[in-house]
């Protein structure tokens, strides 16, 4: 995504809308978020609005998408990073992980919520093709993490009988339980000490003890 200084005014608006419809969902859900309390926020008017986004549902297409790219260009340059530190997949897929747990660890507030998972639990309140793009965002997390296990697996046979499509969900299945388990317990650390288990996990599979 540009930065803020490369926008133009009405991509400034559009971007401001969507960071403050981001965070009303991921605070009290998509039903409870209504379209005029976004615009009061925002400081714009209604047809300001509809000029960005047809309905509620266009709206939260494009919440979606944005929060699917962001997440990939923060898993990205973890892996990147990773990469460049080793060529070995196993001990870059640790790092990866450590890396990961690290940024996770240092929002000052916890993570906010994933935008994805809030979907899931009202898909009801979406067109099809916005359920879609929630299944397939899934979908793309467990092909990347599983490329990664393909690598590692090829060069460290796992050590016990092991589903890597299963280990690749679980890192998604870890965040978004440590991201719940975090805000029930008043907790932000939860979640990177969950990740650190996954690695834990990883490490067990293809090392042993």
């Amino acid at each position: 995504m540009a930065s803020v200084q490369t926008l133009s005014k009405g991509e400034q608006t559009r971007e401001r809308i969507l960071a403050i419809a981001q965070d009303a969902v991921l605070h009290k859900g998509f039903a409870a978020t209504s379209i005029d309390e976004i615009i009061c926020e925002a400081g714009i008017t209604k047809s300001g609005f509809f000029y960005h986004f047809r309905d509620k549902n266009d709206l939260a297409k494009s919440l979606l998408l944005r929060y699917l790219d962001n997440e990939w260009t923060v898993f990205d340059r973890l892996f990147k990073q990773a990469d460049e530190l080793s060529d070995d997949p196993l001990h870059s897929y640790l790092i990866f992980l450590k890396l990961f747990a690290d940024v996770m660890g240092d929002l000052p507030n916890g993570h906010p919520g994933c935008l994805v998972a809030s979907y899931v639990y009202q898909d009801y309140l979406f067109s099809q093709d916005v359920r879609d793009m929630t299944t397939e965002g899934h979908r793309i997390w467990r092909r990347r993490f599983r490329e990664r296990l393909d690598r590692i697996a090829e060069r460290y046979p796992p050590r016990i009988e092991v589903s890597l499509d299963d280990m690749a969900d679980m890192l998604s299945s870890v965040a978004d339980g440590g991201i719940i388990l975090s805000k029930s317990l008043h907790d932000p650390q939860v979640l990177p000490r969950q990740i650190m288990q996954y690695r834990n996990y990883v490490k067990l599979v293809f090392l042993g003890n």
